[in-house]
């Protein structure tokens, strides 16, 4: 029986495909403030703003490729369960091959209804037009998670924590809740691999295993210590 390794996925894993992050800005996303563009006021204030920002950032996500560390977590399923639970909203997982990836974030290729958050269509190309509406007559929006917005997939992702005989952190500084209070899920006992060229201050964690690198560099050391071991 495979052991399961449940990763947890953040903003510096897809950077390195040349996604921006705004938490490496200042809040500032691609030159606007998120709170502009990424809370439900904002959409409530701007509606076609918001839906030109996303647009664009879709965009970004359908020109962009899976960089060599979403292709080697792939590859990690011939010899692992592999679980991802990612914060990042492009389909980069989905494309170098995993299946089994939870999104605690949504998904930018996605629509959803602006009445009925479980009402969600693929989007047709890059773009969510204004007067483009779901069955029940309201508007569509990115299917993303917002700024004040619960996160419903928490609950999901915790229990698979819980499961998890390695865990990995990828490209996070475990800035964001509550996404980052996942790592209190997985078991004492479990290893714990953390991979990121700022990796916080972790107080109270057993059996933690710090690889201070960027995504790509840091994928294929941990499957050098996974080898070795």
């Amino acid at each position: 029986m495979k052991k399961r390794l449940v990763v947890l996925t953040g903003a510096g894993i897809s950077a390195e495909s040349g996604l921006q992050t705004f938490r490496d800005a200042d809040g500032l996303w691609e030159g606007y403030n998120i709170m502009d563009v990424a809370t439900p006021e904002a959409w409530k204030r701007n509606p076609t703003l918001v839906q030109q920002f996303y647009n664009e950032r879709r965009r970004q996500v359908l020109e962009a490729q899976p960089n060599a560390a979403h292709l080697i977590l792939a590859a990690l399923a011939s010899e692992f369960q592999v679980d991802i639970i990612t914060q990042n909203v492009d389909d980069l997982h989905e494309r170098a091959g995993s299946t089994s990836v939870l999104h605690l974030h949504g998904v930018i290729t996605k629509a959803q209804s602006s009445l009925d958050p479980s009402l969600t269509y693929p989007v047709a190309g890059a773009e969510i037009r204004m007067g483009d509406k779901c069955e029940k007559g309201s508007q569509l929006r990115p299917h993303v998670v917002w700024f004040g917005e619960e996160v419903p997939m928490i609950s999901v992702a915790a229990e698979l924590c819980t499961k998890a005989d390695i865990f990995l952190l990828v490209g996070s500084s475990l800035a964001v809740y509550p996404a980052a209070g996942l790592i209190d899920s997985v078991p004492k006992e479990t290893p714990k691999y953390i991979i990121d060229p700022k990796i916080p201050s972790i107080q109270g964690y057993q059996n933690i295993i710090r690889i201070d690198e960027k995504a790509v560099e840091g994928m294929t050391k941990f499957v050098e210590l996974l080898k070795g071991h």
